[in-house]
This record gives C-alpha cells, structure tokens and sequence, in this order.
C-alpha cells in the first residue's frame, strides 16, 4: 500500500541522494518522518526487491564514453535465456530487453553497449556473439540525445505547471 510516508521518501529520493555528511538524515527530513523510519522502510524494499542498490549515476558522456550503441538481436526462442545470461556478463552492457519480433524486424533481444569508441562497442558485440553463437544483430549508434531523465512518480503540484 502507497503510504503518504512512502510518497515522501519517493519524492525526496528522486533527484538522488543528497550530498550531504549525512544523506540519509536529510532524505528523511525532506519526507518528514524519522531516520529510523526511514531506514526501515528502505530496508523493507531492498528485501522484497522495490530497490535493487542505491548508486552514483555516471554522465558517460563526461567520463568519456563517447559511443552508445543499441544492438539488436535476433535470438531464437529456445536460446533467450542463454544468450542473456552471456549478454549482461560482459561489463559495457548496461541493458537487456527481450521484445516481441514485428514484422520487418527481426529482432528480439536489445541490449545497450557503451563504450569510448564505436570499435569498442563493435569488439564487444562481437564477443557477445562469439560467446552466445549468434550471429544476426544489428548496432544502432546514437546520434542525438534528446531526452535522457528518470521517471518521476508522485511529482508534486508545483511540478506540474
């Protein structure tokens, strides 16, 4: 059940956590409950696995990571699970979605590459074909970033205009 408790941490997590000696007592402020209740209910999700890890999100752009490929895959059906599994094992892939094949495109699996060149983005998707034995992919490089954010849930009034 979404508590006004739960909503605060949510909105006062959004932006990321704050700089701060002390992070977490400021995110419970900004919610408006005590830092044990905080800590609780993070727990809570961790454990039941609404969050996964709290982490430092890297401008990739800015740490030198000029070239994003979307590679896309055309896996059969039999062998999704085994070419993931050799997919998300290789560092520079940061996704992998498997999606419903349409016609005039083939493809089924979609994996995000990142890399400092568009030879390292092609070197590791061949390592990912060589290691999953397929061979039917297609790199897709970005050319333009229009909009890259992360969802905002329960965004507050003033943040609707």
């Amino acid at each position: 059940m979404m508590t006004d408790a739960r909503i605060g941490i949510i909105r006062a997590l959004r932006d990321g956590i704050p700089l701060s000696d002390t992070p977490f007592e400021e995110v419970a402020r900004q919610a408006g409950i005590s830092l044990d209740d905080l800590l609780r209910q993070l727990r809570q999700w961790q454990s039941d696995g609404t969050i996964r890890r709290f982490g430092a999100i890297l401008r990739h752009h800015q740490a030198g990571y000029e070239a994003n490929a979307m590679v896309v895959w055309d896996v059969p059906d039999d062998r999704i699970e085994h070419f993931a599994e050799a997919a998300v094992s290789f560092r520079n892939v940061s996704h992998c979605y498997q999606r419903p094949r349409f016609a005039g495109l083939p493809y089924n699996l979609y994996t995000m590459i990142h890399g400092l060149s568009r030879d390292d983005c092609e070197a590791v998707a061949r390592s990912i074909a060589d290691k999953s034995d397929i061979r039917e992919y297609a790199l897709l490089y970005t050319t333009a970033e229009f909009k890259k954010s992360s969802p905002v849930y329960f965004p507050s009034e003033e943040l609707d205009d």
